[in-house]
């Protein structure tokens, strides 16, 4: 191939591959720019969170034995269970698979007595309690099934959300059945999370960093470095003179 039509062809691969490329390398500018300005913490929102539960130790609490014999049948495996405290109430949080599926229950740590899920009133004390600063309640949503773009997606289902006004300007997520607060969601999260996914092209679950759009856009980009470079070597004037005077 002729030096001129090689020059010619490079150059029309580098126009088209840039053109077609230059808009999602835009884009992962973007988002790189937005991670490395913003922290993690406040996108999480911890810096609104109360992240020690109350748990008291001035009584005995009821063995795990007791109710574990009876609350789980022969073919059930248990998953885990935790100590922790709702509203200020001491609580064992037990989950097990039974027949395949995923189970969660509450027990009262000071009988041993089934604790029923939380109703609305308990979960929006939940919410309150978990926040750090005081805010008014702007909206409460019950929540039985998200999509795959919602923001609590991959989280217990049903689910409370509660939306605080300023200064805390978040919307808490409390699981029923939990009984607990799952995540927190505020602007600095969404904006986090529409770039996340333009960053890893993965349009779903945001978290496949081995779908074939973003391997073919990163397999376009190397062939575009190259061909830059390619571009370069052939049209350089110095390099050009060295060979011309070797």
């Amino acid at each position: 191939m002729k030096r001129r039509k090689l020059i010619q062809l490079t150059r029309k691969w580098h126009r088209y591959l840039g053109v077609v490329l230059g808009i999602q390398f835009l884009l992962w500018t973007i988002g790189g720019l937005y991670f490395s300005w913003t922290t993690i913490k406040e996108i999480r929102g911890d810096h609104l969170k109360n992240e020690t539960p109350y748990i008291p130790r001035d009584f005995a609490y009821v063995s795990p034995e007791v109710f574990l014999t009876s609350l789980l049948n022969e073919n059930d495996a248990l998953i885990s269970l935790e100590l922790t405290s709702i509203l200020e109430k001491p609580v064992y949080r037990i989950q097990f698979l039974s027949d395949g599926k995923k189970k969660v229950v509450l027990i009262n740590a000071k009988n041993g007595k089934l604790r029923n899920p939380l109703n609305k009133e308990e979960a929006i004390n939940v919410a309150e309690n978990k926040l750090n600063v005081s805010a008014k309640i702007n909206t409460i949503e019950y929540i039985t099934e998200t999509g795959n773009h919602h923001e609590y997606r991959g989280r217990p289902l049903p689910a409370y959300a509660i939306t605080f006004d300023e200064p805390a300007n978040t919307t808490v997520y409390v699981s029923k059945e939990y009984g607990n607060v799952q995540t927190l969601r505020n602007n600095q999260w969404r904006i986090f999370d529409f770039l996340w996914m333009l960053h890893t092209m993965d349009y779903q679950e945001r978290d496949n960093f081995n779908t074939i759009v973003l391997r073919a856009f990163s397999l376009f980009g190397v062939f575009t470095i190259l061909s830059g470079f390619t571009l370069y070597i052939l049209t350089s004037k110095t390099l050009n003179r060295k060979k011309a005077n070797s």
